[in-house]
């Protein structure tokens, strides 16, 4: 009787597991998922005030509810922001600020507003001619500094851009345009780059310099910002302004830095040089080339 009654209870046992199998088996894959624990949407909506006694400048308020990470997009590339930012826009135009609200279980919410900025900020007007390289008289603002003998690095200019293309192996092309600067007074230099691949031994660098730039010379005179493989950037595809996306150090300030000031009033040359051995097969792009007093 005791061995009956062990083996009724074992059939018993086995047969709830089965039941209990088969009822998990039914149900969608996604069950766990879709437990109404992870909102379906973030409420992303924000707010644009002007700074007050600030030119051209306004604050973004995201509202908090549900929001954990706050991406903001100004135009130039999206980058990793808080809730309350604080934003300039030195240039008339019209801007399209875009919030991307990030939620619980990564769920996220887009809104975009429109900035219309009626006059330049006097102060911080861009003193880059040709920036957007979007016409040819923009791009003729520019002057190639040949590197490369063979020609093999090479930029080309395309859709409000340009592009500097290298077979690799070390070869490197650069481009620059002289500015008037004036003594002791700061200044920032930015632009958009973007690739959307990495490389390897290979580098997108600043500089800021007095020398003049000598067709075959590796310009080397006060490096300010740039991309570097070996400084741990632009080893996967990227896309922002460089002085998000960047991590080269500033050679005056010893840290990663887009700033820059001058002990004489006159002429620098605002250079990019660009190459590498292991480079990517789709080109570095660079557009929205600013250098503006702070």
């Amino acid at each position: 009787m005791k061995i009956n009654l062990m083996k009724k209870q074992g059939f018993l046992a086995l047969f709830f597991m089965t039941a209990v199998l088969s009822v998990t088996s039914c149900q969608p894959d996604d069950s766990i998922d879709n437990n109404g624990l992870t909102p379906a949407t973030v409420d992303a909506s924000f707010t644009i005030t002007p700074v007050e006694g600030k030119v051209n400048t306004y604050k973004l308020v995201a509202q908090p509810k549900g929001v954990l990470k706050s991406i903001w997009d100004k135009g130039a590339g999206a980058y990793a922001g808080k809730m309350e930012e604080e934003i300039s826009l030195p240039d008339a135009g019209t801007y399209t600020i875009t919030h991307t609200a990030i939620g619980a279980g990564g769920a996220t919410g887009t809104a975009s507003k429109d900035v219309v900025v009626a006059t330049s900020d006097p102060l911080k007007g861009n003193l880059v001619q040709g920036g957007s390289f979007a016409t040819a008289a923009d791009q003729a603002k520019w002057t190639v500094l040949n590197l490369s003998p063979t020609g093999a690095a090479f930029w080309s200019y395309a859709n409000n851009s340009a592009t500097l293309h290298s077979p690799g192996g070390w070869a490197q092309e650069g481009i620059y345009q002289a500015i008037d600067v004036v003594k002791d007074k700061e200044y920032t230099i930015d632009m958009k780059v973007s690739s959307p691949s990495g490389s390897d031994e290979t580098w997108f660098e600043v500089y800021a310099g007095k020398s003049f730039p000598a067709s075959g010379v590796e310009y080397k005179d006060n490096k300010v910002m740039g991309l570097s493989t070996w400084d741990g950037c632009a080893k996967t595809g990227f896309s922002g302004m460089l002085s998000v996306v960047g991590c080269v150090k500033n050679d005056k300030t010893g840290t990663v830095s887009n700033t820059v000031k001058f002990t004489e009033t006159g002429k620098i040359y605002l250079l990019i040089r660009c190459g590498g051995n292991k480079f990517t097969k789709d080109g570095i792009t660079v557009s929205k080339i600013e250098f503006r007093g702070k």
